[in-house]
């Protein structure tokens, strides 16, 4: 990464919901002297989060503002320059996302963000990872609840059991809680391409070096009725096992074979079902631009729930993991994963590439590659809880 720049942290996005929440964690945990700043295209917004800021910290009156536009290139060239570390909260990411990736490449800054969509960060590995590379920059995607809790909580399931044997895990995720307004206009929005995405994938996977002496599989799972779970265990169509299995490729931690499945822990089988219609409906609706325009008004990005909603949220995942002949129960768990938790996490990976001590990366990397254990002591200080459950010999298949 290049040499000295004005600020350790810029945070891109401030005036969002989920972006001001960003700012308030930082208000409140940001290390005396850490150099950090606000970014976005609105000067008066910005100054308005800064006055909610300083009735957290007066200091803060003279926090830096930096104004900067997706549709300005030049613009996010010059903030990239400026800073070593961006994260950014602007989404949806298929649309607005990639100038500032593009910057940060270049710049050989390293960029973090919150997506959670599979097309965007198989699009930005195949056209700005090998410049990262050659800059330097970390470009590590989903440092929110995509996909944070997966990816660190397989990695501290791995690291329970023995080494050098071939491992399975699966996850579990339970959720009390509404999903940000963000995360639901990109998941409209991702239904709306499946056929992109589907396409940029298989070229991602044509071109992606793949682990010497080794196999990563990320599979689909089965609904089915573990009868430790006392649930119905859905498969998720989300970006945490892509996440997890480019973890495991890039880290020989994770055996000579390694295999992961994601899913949702549900109660009610009616639940499950008309999930499942519904989603097959909301698939075929987003292809229509008019019901994709109505859809997406539905929920305004930049909003979000009350303080007291967000109090009551909650997330939970729990893992299941075997290999060498023993089987380890783990849960990571926190608390509302839409907004706080999100908001939370970002911070805390932001303020690790920056001041952390970590391992030299470059190029397109995912937080465990990136950060790994200094990131999961800091969520665990922050109140994410990582903590094994039961260690026993494996069950006989």
């Amino acid at each position: 990464m290049a040499g000295e720049r004005t600020y350790d942290v810029v945070l891109f996005g401030a005036t969002g919901f989920t972006g001001g929440l960003t700012a308030e964690y930082l208000a409140r945990h940001a290390p005396a002297g850490l150099r950090w700043a606000l970014a976005g295209r609105n000067a008066d917004r910005l100054a308005a989060v800064r006055d909610r800021l300083t009735a957290i910290d007066p200091a803060l009156a003279q926090l830096p503002l930096l104004t900067a536009d997706t549709t300005d290139p030049g613009s996010l060239r010059t903030l990239a320059e400026r800073t070593r570390v961006v994260a950014s909260t602007v989404g949806p990411f298929i649309e607005r996302g990639e100038p500032l990736v593009a910057a940060c490449a270049v710049a050989g800054t390293d960029y973090l963000d919150i997506t959670g969509e599979p097309e965007f960060v198989d699009l930005m590995y195949l056209r700005h990872h090998a410049e990262a590379v050659r800059t330097g920059a970390r470009l590590v995607h989903a440092c929110g609840f995509d996909s944070l809790p997966h990816d660190l909580g397989a990695w501290f399931t791995v690291r329970q059991l023995p080494a050098d044997v071939p491992i399975t895990v699966d996850d579990f995720v339970r959720v009390g809680g509404r999903f940000s307004a963000g995360t639901y206009h990109s998941a409209l929005i991702a239904l709306s391409r499946a056929e992109q995405a589907g396409r940029v994938a298989r070229e991602r996977r044509s071109t992606e070096p793949r682990p010497e002496g080794r196999r990563v599989r990320a599979v689909r799972g089965r609904l089915s009725r573990p009868a430790e779970l006392h649930m119905w265990a859905v498969p998720l169509p989300t970006i945490d096992p892509q996440v997890v299995r480019r973890s495991a490729a890039a880290c020989p931690e994770y055996g000579p074979d390694f295999r992961y499945r994601n899913f949702a822990a549900v109660k009610r089988l009616p639940t499950v079902l008309a999930a499942g219609v519904g989603l097959g409906a909301l698939a075929g609706l987003v292809r229509l631009a008019p019901t994709r325009r109505w859809l997406l008004g539905r929920l305004t990005s930049g909003d979000g729930p009350a303080p007291h909603q967000r109090a009551r949220s909650w997330f939970r995942v729990r893992f299941v993991g075997t290999g060498g002949g023993r089987r380890v129960r783990t849960e990571v768990a926190g608390g509302d994963p839409g907004y706080d938790e999100t908001a939370k996490m970002l911070a805390e990976s932001a303020l690790c590439v920056a001041l952390d001590d970590l391992p030299p990366t470059a190029g397109q990397v995912t937080a465990v590659t990136a950060m790994g254990e200094p990131l999961l002591a800091r969520l665990t200080r922050a109140g994410i809880t990582f903590r094994v459950l039961e260690q026993t010999d494996a069950r006989p298949a």
